[in-house]
């Protein structure tokens, strides 16, 4: 679940994305200040909430963290407008460290390698890498399914040359930070890194 709120560039609206909708047609049925997004079978994929300010303060642009609080006053509002439906927090942190178990090169490409990455007590993600300096046994940033880029991209698991790839090894750059440098490749992390904490 992903929550996105950017008042300058989206308006006053806070996104409340439940599920990848890539390629499928999306029906919007408004309610108020409540809109509830569905695919074409009925399953609900998304929320927006329009004038969101006029009910609470949102710290933050882009993907944002919500309190226990707001999300009650979400549901109330969705309730309020006639749908019955409850949104329920994802509280697992979507940007972890992530140890590369395993590093080799993809079979159809030159320069994109398939790495099997753990990302915490138990988990372990099959995610296709194009940086020049993934390899075996670094420790690196994984934007997990579901989380959203500084940039807006949202990560859903997908195929890479016809490959099932997991979530993304993150650059400096992709991840927005302070002097991250110009050339090619992903984050390099200290060694001492705790594996499936919180990167941020």
């Amino acid at each position: 679940m992903i929550f996105a709120y950017n008042k300058e560039y989206v308006g006053d609206t806070l996104l409340i994305v439940l599920a990848d909708d890539r390629g499928m047609k999306q029906q919007v049925q408004r309610q108020g200040n409540v809109a509830k997004l569905t695919t074409e079978d009925g399953r609900t994929i998304g929320w927006n909430l329009f004038a969101i300010s006029e009910k609470m303060t949102i710290e933050g642009n882009g993907q944002v963290t919500l309190t226990d609080a707001q999300l009650a006053t979400i549901n109330e509002l969705i309730q309020e407008a006639g749908f019955s439906e409850t949104v329920v927090k994802d509280a697992e942190p979507k940007f972890v460290v992530g140890y590369v178990q395993e590093c080799e090169a993809h079979p159809d490409s030159d320069h994109l390698s398939i790495t099997k990455v753990k990302v915490d007590e138990g988990k372990v993600l099959q995610i296709v890498c194009g940086a020049p300096n993934i390899r075996k046994g670094l420790k690196v940033v994984v934007a997990k399914p579901g989380a959203m880029m500084p940039d807006g991209l949202l990560i859903w698991p997908g195929e890479l040359r016809g490959v099932a790839s997991a979530g993304m090894i993150c650059s400096a750059k992709e991840l927005q930070l302070t002097n991250a440098p110009k050339k090619r490749g992903i984050l390099e992390l200290p060694q001492d890194a705790e594996t499936g904490s919180a990167f941020k």
